[in-house]
């Protein structure tokens, strides 16, 4: 009892700095990327914080299963490299005994993985879309600048404002240039507001100005002035729909239409809680290093075998989306790889001395390969 509190002990204080530390750096990443969108005009700029929460928790899944993988690697291998495993050992210990604390304190990590995979990150991927649909189909006068030409939503119009009221809504010394229909149209005008109709249209409304038509084909110029004139900036019927593609869809909704991509996505779900758990269960026996070496090596090892089993849970998600695989065949074979690998390792490091453990039979290859090169230069 003594030895597993003071496993979960050291297994949580280390899982919280290895979460600050990669948290920090997905935060930062995120935050450059975010920035530089607002600074582009591809997302509006109050919307940043609110982005970042959603990207964030997107994000956990795999924060919360590297987090899990490399705590239990890190606690292990500092335990061979402290000569603690050797009096561990010795005193009659079982490597197979850190199962149960390493399982305690992975039990949080794998329901906090399951309530995100399932619930959170569907949610925060379609609140995402929203905000970002949302700026996409906001009126164009809010989207200009006083002192900067900017182009529409539709790539048909280019506004230009010399200045905008306090709260956006009426601007002064406005031109506008629309291209429609194989006609150019100028308006200029000494100020407009929005306005909104019966139906819910926005219009922008300008007053006191002149508009210029061009047409190209028939080589006819029209010149027209105005004392009230509206320009239609959004329509009622662009409702803000969100993400409808699978990564943004309920689990229930998912469960409901089964094709390629919903089980595709329900695939990934259901895969991230078991990464969670086959991974730190990986991480005992793997974490074996030399005391007399560094641990590197093993570290090196253990990021591979992430990336590795990460892209082939990818790979069976894409086989499941283009519909070579079936669901029910293409969930579990990895895992169960896995898990095969993690029983073979256990097995490696518990029976160091038989005669059919690798370390053993490299040993006895060498001794028979020293033995063959005497009796050839003997002879």
């Amino acid at each position: 009892m003594i030895f597993q509190r003071a496993l979960r002990r050291e297994l949580i204080s280390t899982a919280g700095a290895v979460f600050t530390t990669l948290f920090t750096i997905i935060i930062t990443v995120m935050l450059i990327k975010i920035l530089g969108q607002a600074a582009g005009g591809q997302i509006a700029s109050q919307d940043v914080v609110a982005l970042i929460g959603f990207q964030s928790l997107n994000y956990m899944p795999i924060l919360l299963i590297l987090t899990g993988y490399i705590s239990v690697l890190l606690v292990v291998t500092r335990s061979y490299q402290d000569s603690e495993m050797v009096v561990w050992f010795a005193s009659g210990q079982s490597l197979v005994r850190w199962i149960q604390p390493v399982l305690w304190f992975g039990l949080p990590i794998i329901v906090l993985t399951i309530i995100l995979s399932f619930v959170a990150t569907p949610w925060a991927n379609s609140q995402s879309a929203q905000y970002r649909e949302r700026f996409e189909k906001r009126e164009d006068i809010s989207r200009v600048s006083p002192g900067k030409f900017q182009e529409s939503a539709a790539a048909n119009r280019i506004f230009f404002v010399e200045g905008l009221s306090g709260d956006s809504s009426k601007v002064k010394n406005v031109f506008v240039n629309t291209q429609q229909d194989g006609k150019n149209s100028i308006v200029v005008a000494k100020e407009g507001n929005i306005e909104l109709d019966k139906n819910g249209d926005k219009f922008l409304i300008l007053s006191k100005g002149r508009r210029y038509d061009v047409l190209s084909s028939q080589n006819e110029f029209r010149l027209m002035e105005f004392e009230r004139y509206g320009v239609l900036v959004a329509s009622n019927s662009q409702a803000v729909s969100g993400d409808k593609s699978a990564r943004a869809l309920p689990t229930a909704d998912l469960l409901k239409d089964r094709n390629g991509f919903n089980m595709g996505e329900l695939l990934w779900r259901l895969s991230l809680p078991l990464m969670a758990l086959c991974l730190m269960l990986l991480a005992i026996p793997l974490g074996f290093v030399n005391p007399r070496v560094g641990r590197s090596g093993s570290l090196v090892i253990a990021l591979l075998l992430y990336i590795t089993y990460s892209n082939v849970v990818s790979i069976f998600q894409a086989s499941v989306v283009q519909g070579r695989t079936s669901f029910g065949l293409a969930w579990w074979p990895m895992h169960l790889a896995v898990l095969i690998i993690i029983g073979l390792l256990f097995m490696w490091r518990l029976n160091v001395n038989s005669r059919y453990h690798p370390l053993v039979m490299w040993s006895a290859v060498k001794h028979a390969r020293l033995i063959k090169i005497k009796k050839t230069a003997a002879t």
